[in-house]
């Protein structure tokens, strides 16, 4: 598998092209690995502004300091959480796995229609829509600005655990007050596709040489992908794992995970199966694109980038 690493810029040709504004001198990181005749690439549907101290509520208080200058943290600022969308190109399937944020969440996100013009990738060309959760960062892109499906030629695949969960009309009233719009939105959206979902569960071969795992706790059925092997593929993670702290202290839950002991359960496990099977990973919210692999370190863990 080959690895390379390299910065596109947006170019004013390209994004008239595809009739969106030009953000002058905004740059995609984009990590590209080939194997065989896949070819993988990490787009940048832009980041989250998110304040530091909710993710620090679960780790006690005498262990916060370190853990933050490991992860190289302000103590008291805000994180940059990167938004990294995954692209699978085969010779017959163009796939994304999650569709970011859309226009509608926060306005430092939304930006995945923007990189897939960088990638001369048009919305129409995606085959299939592979979601990992239907958090906001990564279902709220299906819609566009008017309200209409966005990748109007894509089968969609979600697994039957995460869908029921978000479109059962109980679940806006069970979680808390903070989360109720998640629920509202995630809603909304699935039933505008309903009819073009697949559903699948864990260990289902979702499409050829895509296969499903569950990673449940940072939502109810929150799936990560296995694609291809170990020493020939990558591990799209999803959101089981949302920052470097979290290979520090894989352990210890976090405000954004619906059971925080599970997350943190399925964290751990994960972590170590990575590790040890030397699988390449493409994190959601990981630093470098989000590309890298899962070292241990005594007890817990590290992301190193691929460089």
């Amino acid at each position: 598998m080959k690895i390379s690493r390299r910065f596109m810029l947006l170019a004013g040709a390209c994004a008239a092209t595809a009739g969106l504004p030009f953000r002058p001198g905004r740059a995609w990181a984009i990590t590209t690995l080939t194997m065989g005749d896949f070819q993988i690439d990490s787009l940048s549907d832009g980041h989250l502004e998110l304040p530091v101290g909710p993710l620090l509520e679960r780790v006690p208080e005498a262990e916060r300091a370190e853990l933050l200058k490991l992860a190289d943290l302000p103590a008291d600022g805000v994180m940059r959480s990167p938004l990294n969308v995954t692209l699978l190109r085969t010779p017959d399937r163009t796939i994304l796995f999650d569709v970011g944020s859309g226009p509608d969440f926060v306005p430092t996100a939304g930006r995945l229609a923007e990189a897939l013009a960088a990638m001369n990738v048009a919305p129409e060309d995606v085959t299939d829509v592979v979601f990992t959760h239907a958090h906001p960062d990564h279902l709220w892109g299906l819609l566009d600005e008017f309200d209409e499906p966005l990748f109007v030629n894509a089968a969609l695949h979600m697994g039957a655990d995460e869908f029921a969960y978000w479109t059962d009309p109980a679940t806006v009233d069970s979680i808390s007050e903070a989360w109720q719009s998640f629920a509202v939105g995630a809603s909304r959206r699935l039933d505008a596709v309903a009819n073009k979902i697949n559903h699948f569960a864990d260990g289902a071969e979702v499409l050829p040489g895509v296969r499903a795992v569950m990673t449940p706790g940072h939502t109810p059925g929150h799936m990560s992908f296995a694609v291809g092997t170990p020493d020939q593929g990558i591990f799209v993670t999803g959101d089981f794992v949302t920052s470097p702290m979290g290979f520090l202290q894989p352990d210890v839950g976090t405000a954004t995970d619906s059971d925080p002991e599970l997350a943190a359960a399925t964290r751990k496990a994960n972590l170590a199966r990575l590790a040890d099977e030397g699988w390449t990973i493409l994190g959601y919210h990981l630093p470098e694109g989000g590309t890298g692999r899962v070292e241990r370190q005594g007890e817990t863990f590290r992301f190193v980038a691929s460089d």
